[in-house]
């Protein structure tokens, strides 16, 4: 990657220029969030971070888990609750929630109105699966890096 930066603001990242790699009719549902991938800017392959914003009413993704890759994030500002099989917490700045792989399916929402802001750090594992408990939806990482989507039972969106 040519002229990388040795340091940067992370506000100042440029955000990604397709809000969602999901398919429709589920890409629409990620209306409004804005994710900085920061870690690329910079070379980084092994894993993945990205400064979030949700705004009032937004998502962080579908209901998910992954097969292999394991996700971190932490909350700089506002209150998203987060959503997983244990329940519901609202969560604060300065708290951080960890998903290991194969572990609790989870998302966050931003249900208040002001803005959260989300730093979400995430492993590159090659051949992770997503599964979508609550769509019909799921996802292979392709041997490209390139995430191939499909209905439960294997059909193409």
């Amino acid at each position: 990657m040519p002229d990388k930066p040795d340091a940067i603001k992370a506000v100042d990242a440029p955000p990604r220029t397709k809000p969602s790699n999901y398919p429709e009719p589920f890409a629409s549902l990620m209306a409004g969030r804005v994710k900085r991938p920061l870690g690329d800017m910079f070379g980084i392959t092994n894993f993945g971070v990205n400064l979030s914003v949700l705004p009032p009413g937004s998502v962080s993704a579908l209901h998910h888990q992954h097969t292999k890759q394991d996700e971190f994030i932490y909350v700089l500002e506002g209150h998203p609750t987060l959503i997983t099989d244990a329940g519901e917490r609202v969560l604060e700045p300065g708290m951080v929630a960890g998903f290991a792989a194969g572990g609790t399916p989870h998302h966050l929402e931003n249900r208040t109105q002001t803005d959260c802001v989300i730093l979400e750090v995430g492993d590159r594992s090659a051949g992770d699966e997503v599964s979508y408990p609550a769509d019909d939806l799921q996802a292979v990482m392709g041997a490209d890096g390139k995430w191939v989507f499909a209905r439960k039972d294997g059909r193409g969106y």
